[in-house]
């Protein structure tokens, strides 16, 4: 794959870009990789086309033709349950000329094209054609919908666009013997939340990956988290912050630490007593992002587990808002005369530290990978 309509590619990387120093000596990336309009599409080539994207859970699928939707790489995804009970991912685009499969998330005993009716199997096969008897050589054999890589860990279903991808179990290990025991499998769907916020998708996980800013940013939340206890711990493939729950702030009621995973290269799982909240970040230009977030709960039926869902909810949202008002003005510092690389706190930014240091192997992959020039090419 190549990256065409780059601006200015020649200037793209420097030659030291790269280099991994140890925390205590290293400086953040550099401010274009924030702020370059090049970069929408080379995140694309480089990172989200190479790796697992999660789409949502397997509890979103409990009967044949229950389906939803996602997007990797920029390409949306339409995840489906067969008549044979198999799971499968496609891309959510016709054979036709490329209309939408489907508009959201539902149930069908056929799919059928929004654009123009071409109807398909539930395994993918194309079946209905309409106002097509006069078209000559064409075989419908050949045009079913195209598959895409499919994976299941604990219950959350992933597609990756890549030939030949990492085994997806590999990146998780560890994790579930850390978190027990709580059970992802379990965990009911309740609700979808999406924020669109002016910033690159990068400022948005930075600010994910550090409790650094959260006595100033969010200092309600210093009443639900121990936070003298708060520590980041990093893997090859994700990231772990975790902190005691404190009883006073704990509306759910039941003991158990918190953990807010990260795994590369844009989706987090924070898990808490009796809840799986799981963020998906997903580029929308060089200063847009686009953030959903999916929350499950071990009970979304009793009254009292619905009252406690909402307060959770209306707590989540006010961090939410607090942290697209600072994410957003960092954007505007990055895109600054002021600003162009920092330095990290080694107590509390080795998670930042970490992201950063796989989006370096990222590129230096991608480039080595396809030559130098590869970004220099169109399409």
């Amino acid at each position: 794959m190549m990256i065409g309509d780059l601006k200015n590619t020649e200037s793209i990387f420097n030659e030291n870009d790269f280099d991994i120093a140890p925390l205590e000596r290293s400086e953040t990336i550099p401010s274009s990789w924030y702020t370059g309009e090049n970069f929408h599409l080379i995140d694309r080539d480089a990172i989200f086309f190479r790796e697992w994207n999660v789409i949502g859970h397997v509890n979103q699928l409990q009967s044949i033709g229950d389906f939803i939707l996602g997007e990797a790489a920029g390409n949306p995804i339409i995840i489906i349950k067969g008549n044979d009970n198999k799971i499968r991912g496609f891309y959510n685009v016709c054979r036709h000329r490329g209309g939408p499969l489907a508009l959201e998330k539902g149930c069908a005993k056929m799919i059928q094209c929004k654009y123009h009716g071409w109807t398909y199997t539930l395994e993918g096969m194309l079946r209905g054609v309409p106002r097509f008897d006069r078209v000559d050589l064409f075989d419908k054999k050949d045009y079913g919908l195209v598959p895409v890589n499919i994976d299941i860990w604990e219950g959350l279903v992933f597609v990756n666009l890549s030939d030949n991808p990492p085994l997806l179990k590999n990146q998780m290990d560890g994790i579930m013997e850390r978190i027990q025991p709580y059970d992802l499998k379990k965990k009911r769907f309740y609700k979808r939340a999406v924020y669109d916020i002016n910033c690159n998708w990068k400022v948005y996980i930075d600010n994910y990956l550090e409790g650094y800013h959260v006595p100033y940013v969010h200092p309600e939340l210093t009443r639900f988290l121990d936070y003298r206890e708060y520590k980041t711990e990093v893997f090859e493939n994700y990231s772990l912050q975790s902190s005691p729950v404190k009883e006073e702030g704990n509306y759910f009621k039941e003991t158990g630490g918190v953990f807010y995973y990260f795994v590369y290269p844009n989706w987090m799982m924070n898990i808490l007593p009796g809840r799986l909240q799981m963020n998906i970040v997903i580029p929308e230009s060089y200063n847009k992002t686009r953030v959903i977030f999916d929350y499950y709960y071990d009970d979304v039926a009793s009254d009292k587990a619905i009252k406690i869902i909402e307060e959770d909810l209306n707590y989540s949202d006010k961090v939410q808002q607090e942290d697209i008002e600072i994410c957003e003005r960092v954007q505007k510092g990055l895109e600054s005369f002021a600003y162009d690389r920092g330095r990290f706190s080694v107590e509390c930014e080795e998670g930042v530290y970490h992201f950063q240091c796989l989006l370096k192997k990222s590129y230096k992959r991608f480039l080595a990978a396809n030559g130098n020039n590869a970004i220099l090419k169109n399409c």
